[in-house]
C-alpha cells in the first residue's frame, strides 16, 4: 500500500497569500475609485431628480427672526456653555513626578536562564 505524502513548501504558500492579499487590495482599491469617480455624480443625479429642488445659494435663504430671542437671553446661554465647558477640565499643574522604582532581583525574570539548546 503505498501512501502519498502531499508536501507543499512554505514558501509557494507565502506567495499564494502575497499574490491573493495583493489582489483583493488592490482589486478594493480600483472599484473604490470607480465608485467615487462614477458612482457619486450619478448618485447626486438621482437625488437632484428626487428631490426635484434647485439648488439654493446662500444669499437665497431667508432668515426669519426671533422677536422673542433677547440680548438677555443670549447671555444667559453664551454664560451657561462657558461654565459647562470650563467645568470639563480638571486643573493640573505642568509638573510631572518620575520616581525610579526599585525592584527586588529574581531569578525568574532574568533572561540568563532563556531556554536554550546547550549541546
Amino acid at each position: 500500500m503505498t501512501h502519498l505524502l502531499l508536501y507543499t513548501d512554505p514558501v509557494s504558500e507565502g506567495y499564494v497569500i502575497l499574490f491573493t492579499g495583493l489582489l483583493i487590495v488592490f482589486t478594493s482599491l480600483v472599484l473604490l475609485a470607480l465608485i467615487f469617480n462614477y458612482g457619486l455624480p450619478i448618485m447626486l443625479y438621482v437625488y437632484k431628480i428626487i428631490t426635484k429642488g434647485k439648488d439654493k445659494k446662500i444669499s437665497e435663504i431667508k432668515v426669519k427672526g426671533d422677536s422673542g430671542f433677547t440680548g438677555e437671553l443670549s447671555a444667559v446661554i453664551g454664560a451657561s456653555v462657558h461654565m459647562y465647558l470650563s467645568e470639563q477640565h480638571d486643573i493640573e499643574s505642568g509638573i510631572l513626578t518620575i520616581k525610579e522604582v526599585k525592584k527586588a532581583y529574581s531569578p525568574w525574570s532574568s533572561k540568563i536562564y532563556g531556554i536554550q539548546n546547550r549541546l
